[in-house]
């Protein structure tokens, strides 16, 4: 007699893991929520999650005392976009004070939410990437990842090699030691120059106060690149666009992440512009 196989068959597992699920909807990198739920903090349909838990978006799903959205829990498409900001303009998604913000110049979602990876403040202008997957964001923001913030930046002051070395060397700021990882001399001259900078992570006003530590003053700051993401010079400012499939290949490959197959066939890269010219004295470590 033949074993009916039919009763012997494993039958597949419902939802996605608990942790992936959250990651993907923005609500933190998988080993912070890990954390969460070993902790207690995480509860599904009325009871406290463990690892392991598998969830669909029927579930009722509670982190601390703040309901997940059916909405977030659906799986969607990855969308990552590039944007050239202005100054003046905040990355939040409302302010009190009525003051213009990032979100109101992209483009509307259906079912879903824009990401900042990463932020600039109000004065800082350039390239900034936004993005409808959470693991993507978390992985590009995570200094783990060591991916390299290139800077455009005007300074005023004082400026002699002593101080430059410094900056590469390492200095100390009142959240941890810091430093840049290349500065790239780019021309002014007197007490206004430019330099290219290089920085690993993405702390906040990271770069300006670095050089305030040397007792130099930022007048301009423009990010011109974020790992392989070049600013287009024909992306105008206040402007968005999407990644061409080859700029989303290299950014996937950037973070590990696994790449989705691109929907269309052929997609021609754009020419990246803009890169900013080596000139002069270059400052490494």
């Amino acid at each position: 007699m033949k074993r009916d196989k039919s009763k012997t068959q494993t039958a597949p597992l419902q939802g996605e893991r608990l942790q992936k699920v959250l990651a993907n909807a923005g609500f933190g990198s998988r080993r912070e929520l890990e954390r969460q739920i070993e902790a207690g903090e995480v509860s599904v349909n009325g009871e406290t999650a463990k690892l392991g838990d598998r969830v669909t978006p029927e579930d009722t799903i509670y982190i601390g005392r703040t309901r997940v959205g059916a909405w977030r829990l659906k799986q969607q498409e990855r969308q990552v976009i590039i944007y050239n900001k202005p100054e003046g303009e905040l990355v939040t998604r409302d302010d009190p004070g009525g003051r213009s913000t990032v979100f109101s110049r992209l483009p509307k979602l259906v079912g879903g939410r824009w990401i900042a990876v990463g932020r600039l403040d109000l004065n800082t202008t350039g390239l900034m990437i936004f993005t409808t997957d959470g693991e993507l964001a978390n992985k590009l923001m995570h200094p783990s990842q060591l991916i390299e913030r290139e800077y455009a930046v005007r300074v005023n002051g004082d400026i002699t090699e002593e101080k430059l070395k410094q900056l590469v060397n390492g200095v100390e700021l009142e959240d941890g030691p810091a430093r840049f990882e290349e500065i790239v001399e780019s021309g002014g001259e007197g007490r206004n120059r430019w330099f290219h900078v290089v920085i690993m992570e993405g702390r906040n006003r990271e770069v300006r106060r670095l050089w305030e530590s040397v007792d130099l003053k930022v007048n301009r700051l423009k990010r011109v690149r974020f790992g392989p993401l070049f600013l287009d010079s024909s992306l105008a400012i206040g402007k968005h666009r999407p990644l061409t499939d080859l700029e989303l290949k290299e950014l996937m490959d950037a973070t590990g992440v696994v790449s989705e197959k691109p929907k269309k066939k052929g997609t021609k890269p754009r020419s990246v512009k803009g890169k900013p010219a080596r000139r002069n004295t270059t400052y490494k470590r």
